[in-house]
């Protein structure tokens, strides 16, 4: 790690950057599948301690009884971004203060795809299975070619600049889905070189197959973390500065895959509530990476379709977004503060998270 790293790790620490990147690890992670069961468990290669009293509940069901939960990645100082590459076997995650894109293999380990990355925040594959990046420092939209060079695919939007893309996703007809709010001109740590806010709303964008840009939703507050259901007709969006509380809306998929429609508001996150990206497994249950400025919301919180809470994976550090991945997409990667994580579920990712 870099001194200019370790001494924005050591603010961190010391609550300067505490909203952004989280408090200190500890040495101690719980796994909780029900409103009153909490089991401890240790640091390193984590081992649940005792479930003779767990009750059979649907969170026990999707995350099991005795999960191995493993630390992948570490000396990063604000992990995000996950997606799992099938063909390649290997993750990538980035690490916005830190501006690198990393890819992580099993018996490999870490190494880095691109640094300096322009602050890059969210990833996702495309039909090809390359690389695309949400440049959030960049305010921009790219793509790693197969020969390795990168090429822009989204800068401006009606001839302004982007504000700061944060999270994206791509849909199986191809189409390229991201956040666009402008954190990245303020949050500390994470700021390209242009702070000047050209666009006045804060859309969601959508690139279609041949490369056109357009605006699917405009009626959000800071959107953040992004995700389809199974079926692709919902699109989840995290609005992060909502009224009194961040909120997870639900949006229809209407016109042939290219419009949104029916705005609703699917969880409220209540006071202090902190979702951020997120992912759905193949029954629909939505993945959240959570937990800001308050240790008792770190980890990952899992609602049903419904928005009814089922489980919590408690962290010792927040988790800012996850996805599924592996042979056969039952392990979940979280992106975490400082650290990436990895856990088998009993359960699938659905296609494309």
């Amino acid at each position: 790690m870099k001194q200019g790293e370790r001494d924005l790790l050591e603010r961190a620490q010391h609550g300067d950057l505490r909203d952004y990147i989280g408090r200190p690890v500890e040495e101690r992670a719980t796994v909780s599948v029900g409103p009153e069961d909490t089991l401890l468990v240790a640091y390193g290669r984590f081992k649940l301690n005792d479930v003779s009293q767990l009750p059979v509940l649907e969170g026990e069901r999707i995350v099991g009884r005795n999960p191995p939960l493993d630390i992948i990645a570490r000396d990063i100082i604000f992990g995000e971004g996950p997606v799992w590459d099938n063909r390649a076997k290997q993750l990538y995650f980035t690490d916005i203060i830190g501006d690198t894109i990393w890819k992580w293999k099993p018996g490999v380990g870490q190494e880095v795809v691109l640094r300096p990355s322009v602050k890059a925040n969210g990833t996702a594959l495309d039909l090809e299975r390359r690389l695309v990046v949400a440049g959030w420092g960049g305010r921009t939209v790219f793509r790693q070619e197969k020969d390795g060079s990168w090429k822009t695919l989204a800068d401006r939007w009606q001839g302004k600049k982007l504000n700061t893309p944060n999270d994206i996703v791509v849909k199986s007809d191809g189409s390229i889905w991201f956040t666009d709010p402008p954190g990245g001109m303020y949050n500390v740590g994470m700021v390209g070189p242009d702070v000047q806010r050209y666009l006045e709303t804060q859309p969601v964008f959508r690139i279609a197959p041949d490369g056109a840009l357009s605006a699917v939703c405009e009626d959000n507050v800071y959107p953040n973390g992004l995700c389809f259901s199974p079926d692709e007709k919902i699109l989840y969006v995290v609005e992060s500065r909502g009224v009194p509380n961040r909120k997870i809306l639900a949006y229809d998929v209407t016109d042939g895959g290219t419009r949104l429609a029916n705005r609703r508001i699917l969880i409220d996150a209540g006071p202090g509530g902190t979702p951020d990206g997120m992912r759905c497994d193949i029954d629909g249950n939505l993945w959240c990476g959570w937990g800001m400025g308050s240790a008792e919301l770190d980890g990952v919180l899992v609602f049903n379709p419904d928005g009814k809470p089922i489980g919590r994976i408690a962290l010792p550090e927040r988790c800012a977004n996850v996805c599924f991945g592996g042979p056969k997409r039952n392990r979940l990667f979280m992106a975490a503060a400082q650290s990436v994580y990895a856990l088998y579920v009993n359960t699938q990712g659905a296609l494309g998270g």
